[in-house]
């Protein structure tokens, strides 16, 4: 029988990675109806289950012995490398997708409410606010605004954004992300919310960065990351070099491979899964296209000397083991 929905027809997908008719029946099931499209999205959008957000909702899977990470075949020299309990495994996951659907889909749903601008997937969003100032979101970024009372206000809810700030020395425009607070009088920066990790990043200007530990003052070139455990790094770049997004670049130096991909996941139009722990923690330099996923992908497991497998052009797998 014929799978009639997205998560039905990411199992089949997965159950029989060389069906061609199977393929092709997909690609007809996709193109029938907008909705189907749609469909698809949402499960696409839902990589965090089997991706890098899986330790964010680990309680989701206790008990169901064992996440898709950890189930899922992988290429070796071009052949299916199938594990023993992979229909098993394939049952489970259909299982924790479905249950996780809620955890997942329920923050997205919070952050359409809370947003007043969201930027789509593969899709750069560029702002006037109100006080003239220019706001640039990346793809899946989101924003809300106060700009009321002489205030000057975002509060970034998701992903990256870049500022470029009007001046006015009577009120200061504040950015508000994950606990830390950017506060400028007129400059250029950049501000990330990559779910663990608070970033600030100056190209021009200075901003005082503050977190529940302390105040940094940055000046072109400085950044400073917040990571999950509060703990602080901070040094300096090419001012250049600050949201290459708006190019089209992801520039990596010493970036962990699971930062990496969860900053290529809104240019992908399907799912991306990372397998492996010590891979996710590997440390990654190179200049990858952000207009061309596919390649960057094939570009960092080959850095890493990892497998990468394409099951159909909308599932690919890295994996490290």
């Amino acid at each position: 029988m014929q799978p009639s929905k997205a998560s039905d027809w990411m199992v089949a997908l997965l159950d029989a990675p060389e069906d061609e008719a199977l393929h092709a029946d997909f690609e007809r099931w996709l193109a029938a109806d907008p909705a189907h499209a749609r469909d698809w999205e949402e499960i696409a959008h839902t990589h965090a289950v089997m991706g890098l957000a899986t330790p964010r909702h680990r309680a989701a899977w206790s008990g169901r012995g064992g996440t898709p990470e950890e189930a899922a075949p992988v290429a070796t020299g071009g052949k299916i490398v199938s594990f023993p309990q992979r229909r098993r495994a394939l049952a489970l996951m259909a299982a924790a997708m479905a249950a996780c659907l809620a955890v997942i889909l329920l923050p997205d749903a919070a952050l359409r409410l809370n947003a007043d601008h969201i930027s789509p997937r593969g899709q750069v969003t560029t702002l006037t606010l109100a006080d003239g100032s220019r706001a640039q979101l990346a793809p899946e970024s989101a924003v809300a605004l106060d700009f009321t009372g002489g205030r000057r206000i975002v509060t970034l809810l998701a992903g990256q954004a870049f500022f470029e700030v009007t001046p006015d020395p009577a009120h200061p425009f504040r950015v508000l992300a994950g606990g830390v607070e950017a506060k400028v009088l007129g400059t250029a920066f950049e501000v990330r919310d990559m779910r663990d990790v608070i970033g600030v990043a100056v190209r021009e200007g200075k901003v005082s960065v503050t977190d529940a530990a302390e105040t940094a003052v940055l000046t072109a070139g400085g950044w400073v990351r917040v990571g999950p455990d509060g703990k602080r790094a901070q040094g300096r770049m090419n001012p250049q070099e600050v949201a290459a997004w708006r190019d089209g670049r992801l520039i990596a130096r010493d970036m962990p491979v699971a930062e990496a991909v969860a900053e290529l996941r809104p240019y992908y139009k399907g799912v991306v899964i990372l397998r492996g722990d010590g891979l996710a923690r590997q440390p990654l330099t190179g200049v990858y296209s952000l207009t061309d996923p596919d390649a960057a992908f094939a570009a960092i497991a080959e850095a890493q000397g990892a497998r990468l497998y394409r099951l159909s052009p909308w599932i690919t797998i890295i994996s490290g083991s």
